[in-house]
């Protein structure tokens, strides 16, 4: 610590990633916390609305407008660029290493862990060397890309078989991401005038397993009215550079294997040896750490008491995540003497699963809904729920109604710097973004 840390008399509140829960945390803290010296530690200045990263792959959004700026949206805050490595609850400080590999520590009065996700991997052979991830801008762009250069490739070989492989895209997980970008990937190859193979695989016995039947099913027959595969209670047993074998023992011939099977809570919060739940750092109703008063953890890497349902946790959604940020900035608030805290409860008001075009699947209210309505609420909640660049989306999905998307493709992101194998280690600089598995309404 230096000697202007040590004179500082502001209380130091220190926020760990700005995904959902970290940015509207610290959205809150601005507002009752004047007075507080506010630190967010977080590889990207940006907070990612992953929900609508499936239309960034298939080329209906600019990449740009699904991320939130942290210099213009969080004046008050001061972020500093970096992963952090280490957390001591004895010191109260933390370790971060900068995108130059620069190490730095901070002291804090209160620290919040909001850390998120990175992707799950299963010890299936050739998936982290193969597959393709799908958890940030980057992984986005990147399968946009190679989406478009597989269909060039494609166009330019003499052998039938290689064309059939690199027009054969496959998506390992039917839940809310899965099953958003293979719809969005076959729209895209749709305005590239591709009649591109995509293929559904999943455990489960249905798509959208998580929903009622009265949504998944409409789901699924929209996605196979468009001509997608979908291969449900069988999973990938190896991925090559040619191939995806089934557990099934069939073979599918491809170049493109996208993992949506799911993410595991932020590794970071192992080391210290606190109460866990499947990986998630337990708290209390208020978002507390046990027996560390100074200590809150919301979204993905916390398992928070879901009073809604006695004896479970609330799930790793969006949803979840930014209203438990927006609890923690309360309860850290209050700790400080400002306000008084409050407990976490939220009831679920429904879910939004868009399946590009036209259509879509919805329950506002648990009403269930497909089609034109459904795309309407669902574009309606995405609206409501972003923190900015609104305007921006909004004219994004009015030209891709009225007009052909664009099919280019630039080769800004290589492989190496999105490699699945690095996904299962450390969290990544992108992966940092809470509430990736949904995109639930309410």
């Amino acid at each position: 610590m230096n000697s202007t840390d040590a004179g500082r008399r502001r209380p130091r509140v220190v926020v760990v990633g700005t995904g959902f829960a970290g940015y509207h945390c610290l959205r809150v803290l601005e507002r009752r916390l004047p007075d507080a010296d506010l630190v967010a530690v977080n590889p990207a200045d940006y907070m990612l609305y992953v929900p609508l990263l499936p239309e960034v792959a298939g080329g209906a959004l600019d990449p740009r407008h699904v991320a939130v700026p942290l210099r213009t949206k969080l004046p008050r805050t001061r972020t500093v660029l970096g992963s952090v490595t280490g957390i001591d609850l004895t010191d109260k400080t933390i370790t971060a290493v900068d995108v130059e590999g620069r190490r730095k520590v901070l002291d804090w009065d209160r620290l919040v862990i909001a850390s998120g996700s990175v992707t799950r991997l299963l010890s299936i052979p050739g998936v982290a060397k193969y597959a393709k991830g799908f958890k940030s801008i980057a992984e986005s762009i990147y399968l946009r890309d190679h989406v478009l250069r597989q269909l060039e490739l494609a166009e330019q070989s003499d052998d039938p078989a290689e064309r059939g492989a690199r027009t054969t895209f496959v998506v390992v997980g039917a839940g809310y991401t899965g099953t958003e970008l293979v719809a969005q990937g076959k729209e895209l190859t749709r305005h590239a005038g591709q009649d591109a193979r995509w293929v559904l695989i999943d455990m489960a016995k249905r798509v959208l397993p998580n929903l009622s039947e009265r949504l998944s099913g409409p789901a699924r027959q929209i996605l196979e009215k468009r001509g997608i595969e979908i291969r449900l209670e069988t999973s990938v047993s190896e991925v090559t550079r040619t191939c995806a074998r089934l557990t099934d023992g069939t073979e599918i011939p491809t170049r493109t294997v996208a993992w949506c099977v799911g993410v595991r809570p932020d590794p970071l919060v192992e080391p210290l040896n606190l109460p866990t739940t499947k990986g998630r750092l337990n708290t209390d109703r208020f978002l507390s750490v046990p027996d560390h008063p100074d200590v809150f953890a919301a979204g993905d890497v916390a398992a928070v008491p879901d009073l809604t349902r006695p004896g479970e946790i609330t799930p790793m959604t969006a949803q979840h995540a930014q209203r438990q940020g927006r609890v923690a900035g309360i309860n850290v608030a209050a700790s400080l003497g400002v306000g008084r805290r409050r407990r976490y409860k939220h009831h679920d008001l429904g879910f939004v699963v868009d399946l590009g075009g036209w259509e879509a699947v919805a329950n506002p209210l648990h009403v269930p809904l497909s089609g034109v309505p459904a795309k309407i609420v669902a574009r309606a909640y995405h609206l409501l729920a972003m923190p900015a660049n609104r305007l921006r989306v909004a004219f994004d999905w009015v030209a891709d109604l009225l007009t052909r998307r664009l099919v280019v493709h630039f080769g800004l992101v290589p492989e190496e710097g999105i490699s699945l194998a690095e996904a299962d280690g450390p969290a990544k600089p992108q992966d940092r973004a809470d509430g990736f598995a949904g995109s639930k309404a309410g």
